[in-house]
């Protein structure tokens, strides 16, 4: 059966890798009309409808969403407020925080460098940060002083764990172990969106130093290890994280509006965080993390898990750039066997092979038992969202891009996400 199911996803991407005439020699995203790609006008309009509801019953103060087809936008549209509190209009070409839709940025940051052959993916990652040799798991804690004791792993830390969230390392302020929690907090543990002048190489090198959840390659525990592979990159390029992904991946795909600070004159587009508080939407304030982070203050922390802004059509272009196998508007970014290799299943011992999805190099991953539930994508259509409520799907056989932007925190009630992944399914026609 995982033999099977390994076979399935990967005739999958190399079928929709390899049409010939209508995804890898395009230019760049454009719009077109649904029913030139094969999508009903009627159907997508249900969209609206949905939105525009969530919208006045106040689920949500505004999003906005883009479709694309084949590598043509055939739905891109704005609804409600970017900000209550001044009666600001969404548009289509704000700015949104990511949060963690930026691992998947960073993951394929990774994988450039892996093509160039930098490192192994099963190498530990001690190798260029030495401060992880002697990594331990956490054996005793003391919640009066957050000390702890630790006891031996059974193996290292690789690349490979890291990309897929089975490294053991923690998540801060959202692990779900308070002991982690109040670990990280003691050691000044930054999990991203700060206004203080800190580096990832300082950060990284203090979060080395600290327990992990279990052993190596055991289990998947969401945690910090695409911040920990940011600081790699600049380790193994010799640059700043921020200027590699610059240079390397969105100067050349043309994301001019994805970035860890926005510069002075793109910062009025950005979309203020909020929450739902007596009845209504207002900016949304924590003692947890600074909220204007990527306008404000040191500018100086690049968190590859979570510290980029950028708008719902640049990130429709990367994930294009996925669906070409591996090329955007005759820019080669990665190759299509690197890209089956992201898709892959990294560890059947994890998810089981029942499971409805798995986690790719990052990715999750849906299996065709996923699929076969209606509603999520083919099998092998690939996904991921952000703390802020922004969300993302990339369906390689129906050669279908969904991305949802919102920024709200401790909403109530918001089905929008899975109806939009519906929605947009259900008006495939051809």
């Amino acid at each position: 059966m995982k033999k099977l199911l390994s076979i399935l996803l990967t005739l999958v991407f190399l079928f929709s890798c390899s049409s010939p005439d209508n995804v890898i020699k395009q230019g760049p995203l454009a719009d077109a009309t649904p029913e030139s790609q094969g999508m009903s006008s009627e159907r997508l309009a249900r969209i609206d409808t949905m939105l525009s509801e969530a919208v006045a019953e106040g689920d949500i103060p505004g999003a906005v969403a883009l479709v694309a087809r084949n590598g043509r936008i055939v739905y891109h549209k704005a609804f409600g407020l970017a900000e209550n509190e001044t009666g600001r209009q969404m548009k289509t070409d704000d700015i949104f925080r990511i949060a963690s839709m930026t691992k998947a940025v960073t993951a394929t940051a990774v994988m450039i460098l892996w093509e160039e052959g930098k490192f192994n993916l099963d190498d530990p990652i001690s190798r260029f940060i030495p401060e992880f040799e002697n990594t331990g798991i956490l054996k005793s804690f003391n919640p009066k002083d957050s000390s702890f004791t630790t006891e031996p792993a059974k193996n290292k830390i690789t690349i490979r764990h890291l990309l897929t969230h089975t490294s053991g390392v923690g998540y801060g302020f959202i692990d779900g172990d308070e002991r982690f929690r109040m670990i990280y907090q003691k050691a000044g543990i930054i999990d991203a969106f700060t206004t203080d002048k800190i580096t990832v190489e300082e950060n990284i090198k203090k979060l080395g130093r600290l327990p992990i959840h279990h052993n190596p390659g055991e289990k998947f525990t969401y945690g910090e290890g695409l911040d920990i592979l940011g600081y790699l990159i600049e380790i193994v390029s010799g640059m700043p994280f921020d200027k590699f992904l610059k240079t390397r991946l969105f100067e050349p795909l043309g994301m001019n509006d994805t970035w860890f600070y926005l510069p002075e004159e793109k910062a009025p587009r950005l979309v203020p965080v909020q929450e739902p508080k007596d009845g209504s939407w207002t900016r949304f304030k924590s003692s947890q993390f600074d909220p204007d982070y990527p306008v404000k203050g040191a500018k100086s922390y690049f968190a590859g898990g979570a510290g980029l802004s950028s708008t719902a059509k640049d990130y429709a272009t990367f994930l294009q750039m996925y669906l070409n196998g591996g090329e955007y508007n005759g820019k080669r970014i990665l190759s299509r066997t690197t890209i089956q290799a992201i898709m892959g299943n990294q560890f059947y011992g994890v998810w089981g092979e029942d499971a409805e999805s798995y986690n790719g190099l990052v990715f999750g991953v849906l299996t065709e038992r996923g699929a076969e539930k209606g509603g999520r994508g083919s099998a092998g259509t690939f996904n991921w969202g952000g703390y802020f409520n922004t969300s993302y799907f990339a369906d390689p056989v129906e050669q279908t891009v969904g991305v949802i932007m919102k920024q709200t925190l401790n909403q109530k009630t918001d089905e929008t996400e899975w109806k939009f992944k519906m929605f947009v399914g259900q008006s495939v026609v051809d």
